[in-house]
């Protein structure tokens, strides 16, 4: 099996799978620059937000408008950079996250640039390392205040080891950008100390809210990149996953009857019930229980009774359905129709990232068209 992509020939046994399309990536990267005027540093943090790294970073290598990746973890930031060393791809891997002193070796070893968040930090980290400074412009999650940035900074590049300075927006997606504009200008006057490194801080809801921003070298939009940017309405942007499962069984049941855990729904006529074996083991919410719907067959159709663990039902009857036929959890089907993960996000009060990044290791992701 080619350890970079994965077809649908290659998992026989296969009862779930994530068709990421390659060219809905490419089209969201290229509007993303567009609107940002800017080329793009990637986030695939979180396995590629449940895409799949292996899925998305081929892509991503490929693109003219991704001049690099980032992630959240140590792991994650040697898992890519020797992904890319496969894929003969010089872009520069940066570690959003922390890291330890007893990290840094392997790190600095495999090229990954270390986000620096303390003087110590950067006093401490060994010759040859490349940093990020990170700037706590209103987040409070990590970083330095301006303030203090400048001297950590400054000591970075004095070692020689500075490579940019980045900070991130706290709420660009609320409809009064007061806040955003503020942390901006916060951000822009400290940068005035360090011209000649990579400056950014636009995230998707900053690039699709507040346009190109002065200055910046890169955008760094997540979740939009995927496709997917509520509560901003974006047409322009295509969901990259579609999530499928296979039918494994299907009977009859008689009106009268319940479905599932706890007889939830009870069938009103006499039903075909059609079984998948996807559940809330793999990611599918319990919380879309007496919701949710799938596309099968061509036809939007509702889930039977309560999601369980492994597999979940739904009313198939009337169907021209057999054994063996996917299914659409969310995506676009073989009929052209479409099930957007907002829907899903509506139906159980969960956030698209989490949806998408709590997806199961036992649905293979699988490189598409």
């Amino acid at each position: 099996m080619n350890p970079l992509s994965t077809s649908a020939a290659n998992l026989p046994f296969a009862r779930t799978r994530a068709l990421i399309s390659a060219g809905a990536l490419e089209h969201n990267f290229q509007f993303l620059s567009r609107q940002a005027e800017r080329p793009l540093l990637l986030p695939v943090k979180a396995n590629a937000y449940g895409h799949g790294v292996r899925a998305v970073a081929p892509v991503a290598a490929a693109s003219a408008v991704v001049a690099g990746m980032a992630v959240a973890t140590p792991t994650e930031a040697l898992e890519l950079a020797e992904l890319l060393r496969e894929l003969n791809c010089r872009k520069p891997v940066l570690l959003f996250g922390p890291s330890f002193a007893d990290e840094w070796p392997a790190l600095v070893a495999a090229g990954v640039q270390l986000t620096v968040n303390t003087l110590a930090e950067a006093q401490a980290l060994p010759d040859g390392a490349r940093a990020q400074l990170k700037v706590n412009t209103g987040m409070n999650r990590q970083g330095l205040h301006p303030a203090q940035a400048l001297e950590v900074g400054q000591e970075l590049q004095r070692r020689g080891l500075l490579a940019g300075v980045y900070s991130h927006f706290s709420e660009a997606e609320a409809p009064d950008h007061a806040l955003s504009w503020e942390q901006f200008a916060a951000f822009q006057e400290l940068l005035k100390h360090f011209p000649g490194v990579l400056h950014h801080m636009g995230n998707s809801a900053a690039v699709l809210n507040l346009g190109p921003l002065p200055g910046m070298d890169l955008a760094r939009p997540g979740l939009s990149s995927y496709g997917v940017m509520p509560p901003i309405h974006t047409p322009e942007l295509i969901p990259a996953m579609t999530v499928q499962a296979r039918i494994t069984f299907l009977h009859w049941a008689k009106a009268g009857e319940r479905v599932s855990y706890n007889g939830l729904d009870t069938l009103e006529r006499d039903t075909l019930i059609a079984t998948l074996p996807i559940g809330y083991a793999d990611g599918y919410p319990r919380r879309a229980t007496g919701q949710a719907e799938v596309l099968i067959g061509g036809e939007r159709r509702r889930v039977l009774g309560r999601v369980c663990m492994d597999q979940l039902m739904v009313d198939a009857t009337g169907l021209d359905v057999t054994a063996g036929d996917w299914v659409t959890l969310w995506g676009r089907d073989e009929w052209g129709q479409e099930l957007h993960i907002s829907e899903l996000s509506r139906w159980t009060g969960q956030a698209e990232y989490e949806l998408l990044t709590q997806l199961g290791r036992r649905t293979p992701r699988i490189a598409a068209p």
